[in-house]
């Protein structure tokens, strides 16, 4: 088979409604390097990076409640710090960078499920999915050709 391990994709691919963190950034453990008492952060295969965590929920109004927190893995060399918040809201937006999905095979499930990780994070740039964007104007159609 040609593909062979993470497929890249966009943000709006995974998020189209966007996403909000519901959780602290955190270090992934190392299972297999892990002992009593010592803990160990899993490296990246590819890149060697640290790799860690953080908890998100999607906003698509179309996902069941049981499936609308999902984990983000980041792979940088020092602890993401998530946007600040916006003065008007409890929720912290949040866009990822540099995305990739993993499909796997769950152990509790037997269905497929996806790893998510991205490079970065930060503050979204755009309005989501969920807003409307205005409609062009006839005069502003006639700039945009010009």
């Amino acid at each position: 088979m040609a593909i062979q391990g993470p497929i890249a994709i966009s943000f709006g691919q995974v998020f189209p409604h966007g996403c909000y963190i519901v959780g602290d950034v955190e270090a992934v453990k190392d299972f297999d390097a892990s002992t009593n008492g010592r803990f160990v952060q899993a490296r990246d295969k590819s890149t060697g990076e640290p790799v860690w965590q953080v908890a998100v929920m999607d906003a698509d109004p179309a996902v069941k409640a049981a499936q609308k927190t999902v984990a983000v893995k980041l792979l940088s060399a020092v602890q993401p710090v998530p946007p600040a918040p916006p003065a008007d809201s409890p929720f912290v937006p949040v866009e990822f960078d540099g995305m990739t999905v993993t499909a796997y095979v769950g152990q509790n499930t037997g269905r497929l499920a996806w790893s998510i990780r991205a490079r970065a994070m930060r503050t979204p740039r755009t309005t989501t999915a969920t807003t409307t964007p205005a409609k062009p104007t006839a005069a502003a159609g006639k700039e945009a050709a010009a």
